[in-house]
C-alpha cells in the first residue's frame, strides 16, 4: 500500500520512471570514450562513475571542488551499498580519488572534504600528500537519536586545502556571521561594532572554525530529498561564498541529491558534478528546476548568515 504524504511533506523521492524528463537532461557516460567538452559540462550533472569520468574531463577548469565521499561505515545509498574498510584500505580508496580529481583543479584552487570522526584522519593524511591544508570545519549535526553506550554522535568535519600555498580565494566579508548582542558596547553613547534595530541588537561577526547554526533539511523544507546524507544548501553556500567569486566553476565528485549543484546556481556560480545513482540524478534536476524561482537559502539572508532557528519574521524584515 502506497504511504501517503502530509501535504506540506515536501520531501523529494520520486523514481526515475515517474518523471523521466529529469534523469534525460544529465549527461550519461555510458560506454563514453571520447573526452567531455568544458561546454558540454558546464552546468550539467554526468550520470556516471568517478572512477570512469574523471579521465575523460577537461584539465585544470575547477575553481573550487567540494566533495562529500561516502564515509567509511557500511550505507546504502538507494542500489548500491558502501561497505567499511580497514582504516588503510579507506586511506587507499581517498588517495585514489584525491588523484583523480587533483589534475581537473586550477593553480589557485580551494576544496572543502566532508567526513565523520572515523574517516577525518585518512582524509587529512592524503590531503597533506597533495595540498596545502588550511584548516580543519567541525559542524554540529543535530539529528538523530543517541546511544545508551556511547556520547551522540552530533559533529561532523569539512577539511579546506588549497592547491597553492597564498595564492587562492577567500571571501571573508560573504561569510559574516549574524549574531544578537546580549551585552552592547556603546561608544559616547553609540553602538560600537553593532547594530540597534526595533527586533533587536545585532553583530556581524568574522566566521570561525566551528559552526554550531547549520539546520539539517527536515520534511517540510523544500531542499529535503530522501538521500541518507544530504547536507544543508546553508553549509555549502558557506564553503561556496567564501571560496569562489560569481560566475566561476564548483564541481562536486560525489553530488548525491544536487545541494552543492543547486546552492551554486543560487549563488550565481557555474556548476558540474558527477553522480552514479540515476535517483539522486532525477531528484538533482528537478531542484535545479525549482531554483529558477526560488533562490533563497535556508538561514542566509541579504549577504548575512542567521544564527540557526532564527524567527523567519527576522530573516523577512532584513531583506527589506
Amino acid at each position: 500500500m502506497q504511504k501517503i504524504k502530509s501535504e506540506r511533506n515536501k520531501t523529494i523521492d520520486f523514481l526515475p520512471k515517474e518523471n523521466p524528463e529529469f534523469l534525460e537532461r544529465c549527461i550519461s557516460a555510458k560506454d563514453r570514450e571520447t573526452p567531455f567538452l568544458l561546454e558540454e559540462i558546464r552546468n550539467n550533472i554526468i550520470f556516471g562513475d568517478l572512477f570512469t569520468v574523471a579521465p575523460l574531463l577537461p584539465h585544470s577548469f575547477v575553481d573550487l571542488l567540494i566533495a562529500d565521499p561516502p564515509y567509511n561505515i557500511d550505507k546504502t545509498f538507494g542500489e548500491t551499498t558502501f561497505h567499511q574498510m580497514t582504516a588503510d584500505n579507506y586511506e587507499k580508496y581517498t588517495e585514489n580519488w584525491i588523484s583523480l580529481v587533483k589534475p581537473l583543479l586550477k593553480p589557485c584552487a580551494s576544496l572543502y572534504i566532508c567526513c565523520d570522526w572515523k574517516s577525518s584522519s585518512a582524509i587529512e593524511r592524503v590531503l597533506v600528500r597533495h595540498f596545502t591544508v588550511q584548516n580543519r570545519i567541525t559542524w554540529q549535526r543535530e539529528k538523530g537519536r543517541g546511544s545508551k553506550s556511547n556520547w551522540k554522535n552530533a559533529m561532523e568535519d569539512i577539511w579546506f586545502a588549497t592547491n597553492s600555498n597564498k595564492n587562492f580565494t577567500f571571501n571573508v566579508e560573504s561569510v559574516k556571521m549574524r549574531r544578537r548582542v546580549i551585552a552592547p558596547y556603546r561608544n559616547d553613547g553609540n553602538p560600537k561594532d553593532w547594530e540597534e534595530t526595533k527586533d533587536g541588537n545585532f553583530r556581524n561577526t568574522c566566521p570561525s572554525n566551528f559552526w554550531d547554526d547549520i539546520s539539517i533539511p527536515y520534511w517540510s523544507m523544500a531542499e529535503n530529498t530522501a538521500h541518507p546524507t544530504q547536507k544543508p544548501e546553508k553549509l555549502l553556500a558557506k564553503l561556496i561564498l567564501a571560496s569562489s567569486n560569481k560566475g566561476e566553476m564548483v564541481f562536486d565528485p560525489f553530488l548525491g541529491s544536487g545541494s552543492s549543484a543547486v546552492t551554486a546556481k543560487k549563488l550565481c556560480r557555474t556548476f558540474c558534478g558527477i553522480e552514479k545513482n540515476k535517483q539522486y540524478c532525477a531528484w538533482a534536476q528537478k531542484r535545479l528546476e525549482m531554483a529558477n524561482d526560488d533562490k533563497t537559502i535556508q538561514g542566509y539572508a541579504d549577504g548575512v548568515f542567521w544564527e540557526r532557528n532564527t524567527s523567519s519574521r527576522l530573516l523577512v524584515n532584513h531583506k527589506k
